[in-house]
C-alpha cells in the first residue's frame, strides 16, 4: 500500500467529513430553531418520534449527532425513554439520506457547486442566501471527497492482500460486519464508512454481496459514539444508548438470517452497485424500524431491568395552565402560582448543579443547564401569554394586583435562569481554556453559592408555603449577599495585584460573583412580590 493511496484516502475522507460539516451547519442555520421545535411536538406516539428523528438527522446529516442531542435532552429530563427510543429509530432512517445522495454519479456538478456556493456565501447580503451557499459548498465537497477516495483506492484492484481480504469477506459475512463496525466506531460516522464502501464499489473492488454485510456492520459501529456520550450520564441516557445498540444488533441479526434474499432484493432496486448499496442501507433501516416498532414496550422493559433506576422527565412547557379556567380568574391565578413554583424548583436545581459543574469541569451538566434554561424561557413565555388572556377578563383590584405580582415573579425567575446560563458559559470557558481556580477561590465560591442558593430556595418556599415570614428573611439577607460579593471581589483583585491568581481565571471568577449577586437580587425581588401577593390575599 503506497503513500499516494494512504494520502488520497485520508484527504478524501477529510474532504468528505468537512463537506458533511458544511452541509450540516448550513441546513441547521436555515432551519433555525426548528430542531428544538420538532422535539417540542413529540408526544407518546412513537410514529411522531420516528418522524422527528428522521427530520433532525436529515438536517444534522449525522445519526450520532442526533443521538447525542437526544441523550442531552434525556439527561436534562425533557424526554422520556419511550420518546427518546422512537427518535433514535428515526435517526437510523435519516442517516440513510446521505448515502442516497452520494450514491448518485454527480461528480460533474461538484466543482460548480463549490464555486457557485462560495460566490453566494461571499457576496450575498442576506444570511439565508449565505447559508444556502454553505450547503452548496458542503454538497460539492461531499462528492469531491468521494471522488478523491475512489481514485485513491484504484490501485487496490491489483493488490493480492486486499483482494484476498475481500474474498474472505464475501465468503464470511460475519467478518465484513465486524470490520465495518470497527471502522465506523473509529471514524465515529456511519456516513463516512458508507462513503468508503461506495468508493470501493465504484472501482469494482467489491460487489453487492460483500458490500451489504459491511453496511450492516456500520449500523452497529455507529452506536459507539452514543455509548461514549453516556459515560457519566443519567440512567435514562444510558438506557437510550443501550437501546440504540440492542435495536441495531437485533436488526442485523434478523437481516443476517435472510442475507441472500436481501441481497437479491437489493440488486433489483437499481442498475448500479452504488445505488443498490444505498438502497440496501435504506431498506435495512426502514424495514428494521417497522419490524421492531411494535416491540418498543418490551425493549423498554428489558432496558429498565438491565439498568434499573428512576426515570425523571421535565415537560418543556406548562403543566397547570388550562385556558378553560381563564373565566374564573382566581382559580387561573392559583394555577399560575403552581407553575411558578415549578419554575423556581427547576432554577434552584440548576443553581445547585452548576456549582458542581464549575468545580469539577463537568460538561454534561453544563449542557443540561443550557437545555433547562430553554425550558424556563418556554414556561415564562407561556405564563405571560396566559396572564395576558386572564387580564382581559373582569378582575377585582386584588386579582389585578395579584396578576401583576405573578407576572413579575415569572420574569425574575426567567432572569435567574439567564444568570445561571451565564455561569454555565463561564464554566465552559474555564474547561476549554484549562483555567485553574485556587483553593481559596473555590472555597469562596462555595460560600457565596450557599448564601445565594439559600435565599433563592427560601423565596420559592415562601411562595409555595404562603409564608410571609420566610419571604421577609430573604429581604433581610440581600444586603449580606451584596457585602459578601463586594468583599470577595476586593480580595480577589488584591490577589491579582500580587500575581497570586491566574488573570484569565480571575476575570471568570469576578463574572461569576457578579451573576450570583444578581441572582440574589432577583430572589429579593421575588420575595417582595410574594409578600405583596400574600398581603393582598389576607386583606
Amino acid at each position: 500500500m503506497n503513500l499516494s493511496l494512504i494520502f488520497g484516502l485520508i484527504g478524501g475522507l477529510g474532504l468528505f467529513l468537512f463537506g458533511m460539516q458544511q452541509l450540516s451547519e448550513g441546513l441547521q442555520k436555515i432551519a433555525g430553531n426548528k430542531i428544538h421545535q420538532v422535539l417540542e411536538v413529540l408526544s407518546k406516539n412513537p410514529i411522531k418520534g420516528i418522524v422527528s428523528g428522521t427530520v433532525i438527522t436529515a438536517i444534522l446529516q449525522s445519526s450520532s449527532a442526533t443521538s447525542i442531542i437526544t441523550i442531552g435532552f434525556v439527561n436534562a429530563g425533557l424526554l422520556s425513554l419511550k420518546q427518546a427510543i422512537s427518535i433514535i429509530f428515526g435517526a437510523n432512517i435519516g442517516t440513510t439520506i446521505t448515502a442516497q445522495i452520494i450514491s448518485f454519479n454527480l461528480n460533474e456538478y461538484m466543482l460548480p457547486a463549490i464555486g457557485i456556493g462560495f460566490a453566494i456565501n461571499m457576496f450575498a447580503k442576506k444570511k439565508v442566501y449565505q447559508y444556502i451557499g454553505s450547503v452548496m459548498i458542503g454538497f460539492g465537497l461531499l462528492f469531491l471527497g468521494l471522488s478523491t477516495m475512489s481514485h485513491a483506492l484504484y490501485p487496490l484492484r491489483d493488490d493480492p492482500f486486499f483482494i484476498n481480504l475481500l474474498v474472505n469477506m464475501a465468503d464470511n459475512p460475519l467478518l465484513g460486519i465486524f470490520l465495518a463496525a470497527v471502522i465506523t466506531a473509529v471514524l465515529q460516522s456511519s456516513s463516512a464508512a458508507t462513503a468508503i464502501i461506495i468508493s470501493l464499489s465504484i472501482q469494482g473492488l467489491i460487489g453487492l454481496g460483500a458490500a451489504i454485510p459491511l453496511i450492516l456492520g456500520t449500523n452497529i459501529g455507529t452506536c459507539f459514539t452514543a455509548l461514549l456520550a453516556v459515560i457519566g450520564s443519567s440512567i435514562t441516557g444510558k438506557r437510550v444508548a443501550l437501546g440504540h445498540l440492542l435495536f441495531n444488533i437485533s436488526g442485523v441479526i434478523i437481516f443476517y438470517l435472510f442475507l441472500n434474499p436481501f441481497i437479491t432484493l437489493s440488486s433489483m432496486t437499481a442498475a448500479t452497485i452504488p445505488r443498490q448499496i444505498a438502497n440496501a442501507h435504506t431498506l435495512f433501516n426502514v424495514t428494521n424500524t417497522f419490524i421492531l416498532l411494535p416491540f418498543i414496550p418490551y425493549l423498554l422493559k428489558i432496558l429498565t431491568r438491565v439498568l434499573p433506576g428512576e426515570e425523571k422527565v421535565i415537560k418543556k412547557g406548562t403543566l397547570y395552565l388550562d385556558k378553560s379556567l381563564v373565566n374564573t380568574p382566581s382559580i387561573a391565578l392559583g394555577q399560575v402560582t403552581k407553575e411558578l413554583i415549578r419554575m423556581g424548583n427547576i432554577s434552584l436545581e440548576m443553581l445547585k448543579n452548576i456549582l458542581f459543574a464549575l468545580l469539577n469541569n463537568n460538561e454534561r451538566i453544563i449542557k443540561d443547564t443550557n437545555i433547562k434554561e430553554d425550558v424556563l424561557d418556554t414556561i415564562h413565555r407561556e405564563i405571560t401569554s396566559y396572564l395576558i388572556i386572564v387580564s382581559q377578563k373582569p378582575l377585582s383590584p386584588k386579582e389585578s394586583e395579584s396578576l401583576n405580582n405573578l407576572m413579575n415573579i415569572s420574569a425574575h425567575l426567567e432572569r435567574v435562569g439567564d444568570h445561571i446560563e451565564n455561569i454555565a458559559d463561564m464554566a465552559q470557558i474555564k474547561i476549554n481554556e484549562k483555567l485553574p481556580f485556587s483553593q481559596k477561590a473555590e472555597k469562596d465560591l462555595k460560600y457565596i453559592f450557599s448564601k445565594v442558593e439559600k435565599s433563592l430556595g427560601y423565596s420559592i418556599k415562601a411562595l409555595h408555603d404562603h409564608n410571609i415570614e420566610m419571604a421577609t428573611v430573604v429581604t433581610k439577607r440581600e444586603d449580606d449577599i451584596d457585602r459578601v460579593e463586594e468583599s470577595l471581589r476586593n480580595e480577589h483583585i488584591d490577589r491579582l495585584k500580587k500575581q497570586i491568581c491566574n488573570p484569565e481565571a480571575g476575570i471568570i471568577y469576578i463574572d461569576i460573583l457578579s451573576n450570583l449577586e444578581r441572582i440574589g437580587d432577583h430572589a429579593y425581588d421575588i420575595s417582595l412580590m410574594v409578600i405583596g401577593e400574600l398581603s393582598n390575599s389576607r386583606e
